[in-house]
């Protein structure tokens, strides 16, 4: 805790930042989720954690997340109903609201899309991920650490990331536009917000076919890598979990987690 400044901004004046909902900027940070672990017992609602520089990133399966200046690193804490399925589905409004918030900075030209189960592409490339984190007891999910990294300034070199992976991928380089790191929270936390209230008034079916209509490669072949086993398939959506759906030679098979990978 020694090792890094906090500047607590939660009153930063806005119009839209979502009601009840706090906002942390630190200067510095090991790991945005890591913070949030820290500070939740301090809070009485859900907060934003964003910080300006973040040291030791996280990404799916332990894997290290590069975080250059300028980029962006925030997690949102909460409390949320229900079980780990239903925490699951957050990912799904996480990425919706990284996807539009960025359509409203770049312009709707931007080529975004959305690939399962948790990242953010532009033109192609991978440009945000998204690391879900809960504890609980009971079946239950007690809080929620909804972690986001976003390239907005520079994106990691192909041979930081693992064979087969998506070139990464920056705002700057593929738009030449600078997004600063504070409106994109503005965005996130709004465009969260409201898909939030969506999924709380009509269920899981809004949020679904809503990804659906951002989702990279719907309808094409791809193949989803689960440890040592590999499924292709046509790209049918997703279920009313969130679970992918393939179209496979063996007939259509659901799949909970994997990773995928694009060209059949």
């Amino acid at each position: 805790m020694s090792n890094r400044q906090r500047s607590l901004l939660s009153n930063r004046p806005t119009s839209t930042w979502p009601d009840g909902v706090a906002r942390h900027i630190l200067d510095r940070v090991d790991s945005t989720n890591a913070e949030a672990f820290r500070l939740a017992p301090s809070l009485s609602g859900p907060a934003w954690i964003m910080a300006r520089r973040q040291e030791a990133g996280r990404g799916r399966r332990g894997r290290a997340w590069a975080d250059p200046p300028g980029n962006f690193a925030a997690t949102l804490v909460l409390r949320p109903q229900g079980g780990a399925g239903d925490a699951a589905r957050l990912s799904f409004v996480a990425a919706l609201a990284v996807h539009d918030a960025l359509r409203g900075l770049c312009g709707p030209h931007a080529n975004l899309a959305l690939k399962w189960p948790n990242d953010v592409l532009l033109n192609g490339g991978k440009l945000s991920g998204i690391l879900l984190e809960s504890s609980g007891a009971g079946g239950q999910v007690s809080l929620l650490a909804i972690g986001i990294g976003v390239n907005l300034a520079a994106a990691p070199d192909m041979s930081e990331v693992e064979p087969g992976a998506l070139r990464p991928v920056s705002v700057a380089a593929e738009t030449g536009l600078q997004v600063d790191a504070d409106d994109l929270l503005d965005a996130v936390a709004v465009c969260f917000d409201e898909w939030h209230r969506q999924l709380r008034a009509y269920g899981f079916g809004p949020i679904r076919n809503a990804w659906l209509a951002r989702a990279a490669r719907l309808g094409e072949t791809i193949t989803a890598r689960t440890g040592a086993a590999e499924i292709t398939g046509r790209f049918e959506g997703i279920d009313d979990s969130g679970a992918l759906v393939l179209v496979t030679p063996r007939g259509r098979q659901v799949i909970a987690a994997a990773d995928i990978h694009f060209g059949g």
